[in-house]
């Protein structure tokens, strides 16, 4: 394994962040096909960082024991946002700066900026695949999934499927997109996977490792990993899921929600996921009850909501 740092900023108070690349060379150094995971674009979500070390501790291993195995080149860069990371912060501190959303933007002149254009430049020079790891934002426990923009579904459906993620969802194409990481590299021809699990601020195992397993398979699929010294790994066909297909259950009352399932649950229309509740008066405002049946994949775990606000997601079953 090959640590280089591709990002190296002085900051305030005399120290440096830095972004480093971990590079797993092809044994005979000439890589069949290139990867590049990507974790921490934004600096609380911390499930990719998690996914980053188990991915990153398998190789060392393999690299040790069984080099031969690495026909290919995997790059991993497990804290995009060192910035945001030591602080906690979502953005780069500061410049309030969202990398996800400045990425194939020249126009940035901020640390953030400069940081998030020489990072894209160098997975763009070293790969013809990637993965984009993300987690839930402070409101919502989301299971493990890929989502896909509508115009790179043909591509990128039969990838997503060698995964182990529990669901792709298929989205249609929105403004806020253009300047994503996962947007730009499929424009520039390199298939990337955008994965979302978990939620900010915390890593649930659960949740992660079965991504790892399914990781790990994906690099013997495009071949990179040589599956003939491998044991294989089991995973699991993912439910694909089009904007028709996913149900929300939304807040009638401003209060606290207290939730009565679990993400992963598969639920009956008209079950009752939770109660809003006024703790002032010691009331019971509403029953939130589920819009249709199917596998809950989203569940609110900030408990403070407004009228209005998403409370889960149904991936609906329309057999039901």
């Amino acid at each position: 394994m090959k640590t280089e740092t591709i990002v190296s900023i002085k900051n305030a108070l005399g120290g440096r962040l830095e972004i480093v690349r971990q590079t797993f060379p092809a044994h005979n150094g000439k890589p069949t096909k290139r990867i590049s995971f990507v974790a921490g674009l934004h600096g609380d979500e911390l499930a990719g960082l998690y996914l980053c070390h188990l991915i990153t501790r398998a190789l060392r291993e393999l690299q040790d024991t069984q080099p031969e195995v690495f026909l290919g080149e995997v790059n991993i860069y497990p804290a995009a946002n060192p910035a945001g990371i030591h602080s906690a912060n979502r953005l780069w501190p500061f410049y309030g700066l969202d990398m996800n959303r400045v990425i194939g933007q020249e126009s940035g002149h901020s640390v953030g900026s400069r940081a998030a254009s020489q990072l894209y430049r160098d997975i763009i020079k070293r790969s013809e695949y990637a993965v984009d790891i993300h987690a839930s934002n402070l409101h919502f426990l989301e299971l493990p999934q890929i989502r896909v923009i509508e115009e790179f579904a043909i591509d990128l459906l039969p990838l997503a499927s060698e995964t182990n993620a529990d669901l792709i969802w298929v989205h249609p194409m929105a403004g806020l997109f253009e300047s994503t990481l996962g947007y730009n590299l499929n424009q520039e021809k390199i298939p990337t996977l955008v994965v979302e699990t978990g939620i900010c601020h915390r890593i649930h195992p659960p949740l992660i490792e079965p991504l790892y397993r399914g990781m790990m398979h994906y690099l013997r699929h495009l071949g990179i990993l040589d599956a003939n010294y491998l044991s294989p790994e089991t995973v699991r066909p993912p439910r694909v899921l089009y904007p028709k297909q996913v149900v929300q259950a939304t807040a009638n009352h401003s209060g606290l929600f207290i939730s009565r399932v679990q993400a992963g649950e598969t639920v009956h229309a008209g079950q009752v996921l939770g109660q809003i509740v006024d703790a002032v008066e010691g009331e019971v405002l509403e029953d939130v009850a589920a819009p249709a049946a199917g596998l809950l994949f989203t569940l609110r775990e900030h408990p403070l909501t407004h009228a209005g606000a998403l409370l889960a997601r149904i991936a609906w079953d329309s057999e039901s």
